[in-house]
């Protein structure tokens, strides 16, 4: 397991963290977003009221080719973008970046639109049938046969890291996150959670993308309707204060305030990464996933079906994920500590000559290495860090509950030795999906509390289904049909172990992971897209309004 963190640190520095320089998965993400959006003449906003007509069903025509219809397609894509991104990624975002990064969300949603428009036409352009007569589709196809068989190797490294992000990012991630609530609301063992929802994924994705577009079409409906409501009634709770919650956003957005929220917090590339990071995962423009799902659909006019398409990243990330941060913002939960009771495991112990502030960064302090003294309950001469702060006005009581008074042994920063019998407690700022029910709960009371468990798993559960047809299509691209039963097999025992492994090795692998398999995928769009283009100018040309 230290390897393969060094490993997943490692990667993530590549990948999204080049140093001395801007990020350059970010550059070509956001680039490739403005090249294709000027291209097409904002084609997210000209064709944005078309694209309900069409999920709409009054394009529909069952006798077309196809697995599934255009709002099955849109619903199964949605389904594996609108995940725990949505209420754990923005949180998580907010913590290290501030409530800036939720701008930086925003515009890669905005251009985010235009890539999901270009990559699932060229799916449907480039799709394919199996021996079973199902489509197969995605940016392996139209690589290969988009851009000619010389380009086939840059085909199978998407296909590869395609398969790896599903274990990643539409898996672990979304395991880890329903195991984290689970244990932190309802106390239990983060190896039931793994089973229990598992077996839940097992029993939906061994039917093949029909039964998976038969589930997700009613899923994804009911799971947007539970978790909006209870955001919109906390928004409207606080209405009063939305004119300043986007100022402060916008404000953050580029000068970001140092000492509040994660440590990371008062560095503009960090909020922009951030906010650039959790937006691609969220909505998955660029990453090449969706039009994988939109391959699938019943049309033979694929300009249509991007047109449904590019409806995903503004229905996850600028409708949904701006309702989960602006509760957090509106709430204050984002800059505010939380009585948390600590896992001695994950406590990290500095040197500080005072009892830090709630503005104190940890990465300010050298890590303790010695005998800590306890006195009262409250370490002297360390602080602990948790969640990446300052945990404020500790306190470690015995096991009669008495405040302890002795010595614990540290080194570099880990907890070695004399906390065996011992129990923390203090105040934390909160990440992930904690963060989020703490905003829903703080106005909601239990009922919030309630909400965002329930639509963390609704959510997790969506995303995993919908990422397992992700991963099959690209496990027969690279090895043919007889493999896709395997790796469903394999992908079930993956949810396991994403909700029994710690946060931050689970989310840099899917980080990791979703950037690899991004690149390849952007540069096909850059060339690819002028053929999209004239396909656009033809759909127009010919009366795109007419069931033809």
């Amino acid at each position: 397991m230290n390897f393969f963190e060094q490993f997943v640190n490692a990667g993530n520095t590549l990948v999204w963290s080049t140093p001395g320089a801007f990020p350059l998965i970010v550059a070509l993400l956001l680039g490739t977003g403005l090249f294709v959006t000027f291209r097409l003449a904002f084609i997210q906003v000209r064709a944005f009221g078309h694209g309900w007509k069409v999920i709409s069903g009054k394009f529909d025509d069952p006798s077309q080719k196809g697995d599934i219809s255009h709002f099955q397609a849109l619903t199964t894509a949605l389904s594996a973008t609108v995940g725990v991104g949505n209420i754990a990624g923005v949180a998580t975002a907010i913590h290290y970046g501030g409530p800036g990064a939720l701008f930086w969300m925003w515009l890669t949603a905005f251009f985010g639109m235009a890539l999901k428009y270009v990559e699932c036409t060229l799916a449907m352009q480039h799709r394919v049938f199996d021996e079973k007569g199902e489509s197969a589709g995605g940016p392996m196809y139209y690589i290969e046969r988009g851009m000619g068989k010389n380009w086939k190797p840059l085909a199978v490294f998407f296909a590869f890291c395609a398969v790896i992000s599903s274990f990643g990012s539409g898996n672990m991630n979304q395991a880890n996150t329903v195991s984290l609530s689970a244990t932190s609301t309802l106390g239990v063992p983060t190896w039931i959670s793994g089973l229990v929802m598992a077996a839940v994924v097992a029993l939906v994705i061994i039917g093949g993308i029909k039964r998976i577009g038969a589930v997700t079409s009613k899923l994804a409906p009911a799971m947007f309707i539970l978790y909006s409501l209870g955001a919109l009634v906390i928004i409207l709770k606080n209405a009063g204060a939305i004119p300043a919650a986007f100022q402060t956003i916008l404000t953050e957005a580029f000068n970001p305030t140092a000492g509040f929220g994660g440590t990371a917090a008062g560095a503009f590339m960090t909020t922009l990464v951030w906010g650039v990071k959790r937006g691609l995962f969220s909505n998955e423009a660029g990453q090449g996933s969706a039009p994988i799902a939109h391959a699938a659909a019943k049309t033979d006019k694929p300009v249509r079906e991007g047109m449904v398409a590019m409806l995903g990243p503004f229905i996850d990330t600028l409708v949904i994920c701006s309702m989960t941060g602006l509760c957090i913002v509106l709430t204050g939960a984002w800059n505010q500590h939380k009585s948390t009771d600590l896992d001695f495991g994950t406590v990290t112990v500095h040197e500080v000559s005072a009892a830090p502030s709630m503005g104190d960064r940890p990465g300010a302090s050298p890590l303790f290495d010695g005998t800590l003294r306890i006195q009262g309950g409250a370490p002297q001469g360390g602080a602990f860090e948790n969640n990446d702060g300052y945990v404020l006005n500790p306190q470690l009581l015995d096991e009669a509950g008495v405040p302890f008074s002795g010595s614990i042994e540290v080194s570099e920063g880990v907890i070695t030795g004399g906390a065996e019998n011992l129990t923390a407690s203090g105040d934390c700022l909160q990440n992930s999906s904690a963060l989020t029910t703490w905003a829903f709960e703080r106005e909601l009371g239990d009922i919030g509390k309630w909400i965002v468990t329930l639509s963390v798993f609704l959510f997790a559960v969506s995303t995993t289904i919908s990422w397992s047809y992700y991963g099959d299509r690209c496990a027969e691209y690279l090895f043919g049909i007889k493999a896709v039963p395997i790796y469903r097999w394999i992908y079930v025992g993956f949810i396991f172990l994403g909700a029994t492994l710690a946060l931050e090795v689970v989310w840099g692998f899917g980080d990791m992971a979703l950037g690899l398999m991004a690149a390849p995928n952007l540069i096909a769009i850059l060339w690819l897209t002028s053929r999209v283009k004239k396909s656009t100018d033809d759909y127009y040309n010919e009366g795109f309004d007419k069931k033809v």
